[in-house]
């Protein structure tokens, strides 16, 4: 098959005139002629040049010094021959940027963007533009990392530091995690955090009945797995339950503003504990749930600067008691001092990672949603204590005024007490009314048939309320006049609520409120930070490729930023046609039959495959299948989320080429044959290996009657090569926040959709709104495995990115990246072979998209740890790889395809000089104790000190190779000291002047 030539190789030159175009095609392409055809003019494949850094001249030296003449025949070396495809994939041919754009701007032209007054969750509120430009739309902060490296990640740490200093301000706790996914989520998760910490035996949660719906339904699907039983009544019932914890919204779903002190007693009384899902703008206003003893508090910062977006993504928050900070799921960032003995910044209580912990881990929550915590967080700064109290107290008076007005036309209100919501009795006339608000651009909360909600938000202005007063009112009803009744609303708060305890005091949020000083901190916490836009980031598993701007644009367009995920199905009608399309694309890509984009993490993802996989065994009527076989090898949330999902974990063993030993693994599969759940393996393996018996752990695990869950974490490494649903797997998760481009943001967003073979399609993700699901009770057994997100499309509003992705790459320039990737990690491993031992290769001596380097023997010869190399890389303005997994003492490369060539030479050369300087101390002619890598990272100020003490000079600590001088990179902390800051929980903003 022929494929058109890389635009790179257009114009011909005398060195490259008889150069195959190797970027697209393999084999078949032909010589670039002198003449041009018009439709390699149009540049359709353009964007694959861009996205692939490496062009074709490079491509052929780094093949040449593998010793392959084509990229086809590495391939051919490095895939096994029995996985491989060999059709091209079934999706379009390559679209321009400009094309693509377009075709996308078309769909969004479909939706219907309508006032919201829907609330439930989901507000409009006005993202500040310096917010917008230098954060969202910003390289520096959406192209970053996990800050698993301190030192170069002081930026973002101190902005979810900030973050959670604003929650546990705002909900009166003493500590609070630096994110979680939505609500829902963060409401599941209490409930476990209080089942483990608490000391009742019960096996039930009470849920008040004004909990919002999505969360009772997505704590009903984690519950069922572990046990618990759910109850749902009146949340003033909560006292007489026999439970282990109570879930009180506040306010609650219909608008009422209760006061829970005298009920939170009464539950504790009973040795229960409390949770609260508060809405953070309304603690502006509100006493907060810690100071009427609340255990945890959860909720969102969507409303705080964030579009609702179809759903997400949105920044959830979890706060608990101090006590509790060991239990607390998901990330937590703290402060501790550097080797200067300086405040630093840095995650705290690492070994808590839910990964690390393997089985025995609480959570299987490895992200966060950092990128919209620091708006979320931003935008409490930008406004300080005052400017959200204000924007809180205008949406009040307006409910207020919009009540008043409401009765005045003879309306019954049904809830007394309130802060922006109402639940208005309608009877017969419910339906009418939704009519005619949508006739008039407006949105109502669908209540049930005799009643409707209206929420109010920032974005809500005294016309809207004029225009709620026309929509309800009675035929023939005169209207009531806004400023006299304005004048005459009182607050709607009961007695004893009212907030009187100070919040956001910390001169963080007290000192940007104008434009130019918020701009300037926000470019001075950037320069703090290492992000794919200062140098590549090559963390194996990670996966870290550039999103490209084309991609990120349309995530802003009104038509998807401003949706609410519960507007009516005929107004979101190009939202469904491109995620449909979206879901096509990927079963395409992947080999399966169906996929669900509802899961909004990969974590999320793999939960929903094996409570898939126990939804199937229990319609065979097999229920008692419970056993998930796992590699040692695989990540660890495989572990964990195996143990949340009810299932028992097995550990098969691996060989000492890292491969899935098949003998254990068929000696553990026959022995659970009648339990055998499952098998969750990673492809291609952790290990950064094609596994040749892929198949064969396949058949092992059918043959014994389970099934095949493979990890998409590596799909980087398979698209266009081969696809798991055609190899035998039956289901996957994947991440888009991987293999196809939606940016990681230091640590968050990601989107995990699960696919799944045609036998488990009827078990997908539920969800109350979904198209035809609308009309089921949730309460009712299903085969769908029930809602795992808030949201029906969990973080629907940037989807668009993976969809231009795929889109602008066509079938060919997928396959092309996964070549690409491949050749670069191969390449970088060729070259660091003979200095860092490679752990792990295929049968051709070849790796996948990553590698694993040895860096254990150095540790006897020189003391040099890989903790050491991973510091010191900072020096060179490097990202360290990923360190100790899945081997300790290793470092795991993954370069991608988007790097340069010049680019990863430049990390060679670095890793290359590292060695050096550890040769150096091998041979007597460094101190073991006193050199650059025990030193690593020099920051600025530590070189600028009148006395140098060490034996090395201040210039091989700074510029240890003449082109770090062209674009340093300074670390701004030196090495963060993690035991001083776990014996010294610190987790909320220090005092300016520790890093002014």
């Amino acid at each position: 098959m022929s494929h058109p030539c890389s635009t790179r190789q257009l114009m011909p030159r005398s060195s490259a005139k008889n150069e195959t175009a190797m970027k697209m095609d393999e084999p078949g392409a032909t010589a670039v002629s002198t003449r041009i055809p018009l439709g390699t003019l149009e540049q359709h494949r353009g964007f694959v040049d861009r996205h692939i850094g490496t062009n074709d001249v490079e491509q052929a030296q780094m093949l040449k010094l593998l010793g392959y003449p084509t990229r086809a025949a590495m391939i051919d070396a490095v895939v096994p021959a029995s996985i491989r495809l060999h059709a091209p994939l079934a999706i379009a041919a390559a679209k321009s940027e400009e094309e693509a754009l377009h075709e996308l701007k078309q769909l969004a032209a479909k939706n219907r963007v309508l006032k919201s007054f829907i609330g439930q969750g989901y507000y409009g509120t006005f993202t500040p533009g310096v917010i917008m430009r230098n954060v969202f739309q910003n390289p520096a902060w959406y192209t970053a990392y996990t800050p698993y490296q301190p030192e170069i990640s002081q930026g973002r740490l101190e902005a979810l530091l900030n973050f959670q200093t604003m929650v546990c301000d705002l909900s009166g706790m003493a500590i609070a995690n630096a994110s979680m996914l939505d609500e829902a989520t963060a409401a599941a998760e209490a409930m476990t955090l209080c089942q483990r910490a608490g000391k009742s035996r019960s096996r039930s949660i009470y849920v008040a009945d004004d909990v919002l719906p999505q969360t009772i339904d997505v704590i009903r699907t984690r519950a069922q797995p572990l046990g618990i039983t759910l109850i749902v009544g009146p949340a003033m019932s909560a006292a007489d339950a026999d439970c282990f914890a109570a879930l009180l919204q506040f306010p609650g779903a219909n608008g009422e503003v209760r006061d829970y002190r005298a009920l939170t007693d009464a539950i504790h009384a009973r040795g229960a504990l409390v949770i609260a899902a508060a809405d953070l703008l309304a603690l502006t206003l509100l006493t907060p749930p810690g100071e009427w003893g609340a255990d945890a508090v959860v909720g969102s910062s969507q409303r705080f600067g964030v579009p609702m977006g179809f759903g997400g993504p949105h920044a959830a928050y979890l706060a608990t008691r101090d006590e509790f900070k060991r239990n607390l799921p998901g990330r937590l960032v703290g402060v501790t001092v550097d080797a200067n003995g300086q405040s630093a910044i840095r995650l705290a209580l690492q070994t808590r990672e839910q990964h690390i912990r393997r089985e025995k881990a609480t959570s299987n929550i490895c992200t966060a949603q950092v990128l919209l915590a620091v708006m979320a967080s931003m935008y409490a700064v930008y406004h300080g204590p005052q400017g959200l109290a204000i924007i809180a107290r205008r949406v009040h008076r307006l409910t207020g005024v919009l009540n008043a007005g409401l009765r005045r036309l003879g309306l019954e209100v049904i809830n007394p007490t309130f802060f922006d919501t109402l639940t208005i009795a309608t009877g017969e006339h419910t339906a009418a009314i939704h009519e005619a608000a949508v006739a008039h651009g407006a949105n109502l909360r669908r209540v049930d048939a005799a009643h409707v909600g209206v929420s109010l938000d920032e974005t809500t202005t005294r016309g809207d309320i004029e225009l709620l007063w026309m929509i309800f009112a009675p035929a023939g009803v005169g209207m009531p006049d806004f400023e006299s009744l304005e004048t005459t609303v009182d607050d709607a708060l009961p007695p004893g609520v009212e907030r009187t305890s100070a919040f956001l005091s910390h001169p963080t949020f007290n000192r940007y409120h104008s434009e130019t000083e918020m701009m300037r901190y926000l470019r001075r916490l950037a320069d703090k930070d290492v992000a794919l836009d200062r140098s590549m980031i090559p963390l194996g598993s990670c996966t870290m490729k550039l999103n490209a701007v084309s991609e990120m644009t349309p995530v802003t367009w009104p038509e998807f930023a401003h949706l609410h995920p519960f507007a009516p199905a005929n107004q979101t009608v190009g939202y469904r046609e491109m995620i449909g399309s979206l879901e096509r694309m990927l079963c395409a890509a992947t080999g399966y039959a169906s996929v669900s984009l509802q899961p909004n993490a990969g974590s999320q993802g793999e939960y929903s495959g094996l409570l898939i996989i126990k939804a199937y065994h229990a319609a065979q009527g097999q229920p008692e299948r419970n056993v998930c076989l796992i590699p040692a090898s695989a990540h660890g949330t495989n572990p964990a989320s195996a143990q949340m999902a009810g299932m028992k974990v097995v550990v098969v063993a691996c060989d000492d080429k890292g491969n899935v030993d098949l003998g254990d693994l068929r000696a553990k599969a026959e022995a659970h044959r009648a339990d055998l759940a499952a098998i969750m393996v990673t492809y291609p393996s952790t290990h950064g290996v094609f596994e040749v018996g892929i198949k064969q752990i396949c058949e092992i695990v059918h043959a014994n009657g389970g099934q095949v869950y493979v990890d998409g974490a590596n799909l980087n490494a398979l698209v266009g090569l081969a696809a798991p649903g055609e190899f035998g797997a039956d289901v996957s998760h994947l991440n888009l926040h991987k293999t196809f481009c939606i940016p990681h943001g230091g640590g968050g967003p990601g989107v995990g959709p699960v696919a799944v073979g045609a036998h488990l399609t009827r078990f997908l993700p539920a969800h109350r709104v979904l198209p035809g699901l609308a009309d089921e009770v949730p309460e009712t057994a299903t085969e769908h495995i029930g809602p795992v997100s808030a949201a029906p499309y969990g973080s629907a509003s940037i989807l668009p990115i993976s969809w231009m992705y795929i889109t602008m790459m066509g079938g060919d320039g997928l396959r092309a990246a996964s070549e690409s990737a491949i050749l670069a990690a191969n390449y970088v491993a060729r070259r660091l072979s003979s200095h860092f031992p490679v752990l792990y290769a295929g049968e051709s001596g070849l790796v996948a998209h990553e590698c694993i380097l040895d860096l254990r023997p150095l540790k006897e010869t020189s003391e040099v740890t890989v903790e050491d190399v991973a510091k010191r890389l900072m020096d060179y303005g490097f990202h360290a790889p990923t360190m100790s997994f899945p081997v300790a003492g290793t470092l795991m490369i993954e370069p991608t395809e988007s790097e340069s060539k010049a680019e990863l030479d430049r990390f060679v050369d670095a890793m290359l000089a590292i060695r050096e300087e550890i040769r150096a101390i091998e041979e007597g002619r460094m101190d073991r104790n006193d050199n650059p890598l025990k030193n690593a990272p020099h920051t600025a100020s530590a070189l600028l000190t009148i006395e140098w003490k060490h034996a090395y000079s201040r210039e091989q600590a700074a510029y240890p190779l003449a082109s770090v001088k062209v674009n340093k990179i300074w670390p701004s902390v030196g090495r963060a000291d993690n035991v001083y800051g776990d014996r010294n929980l610190f987790c909320s903003c220090v005092p300016v002047a520790e890093y002014a």
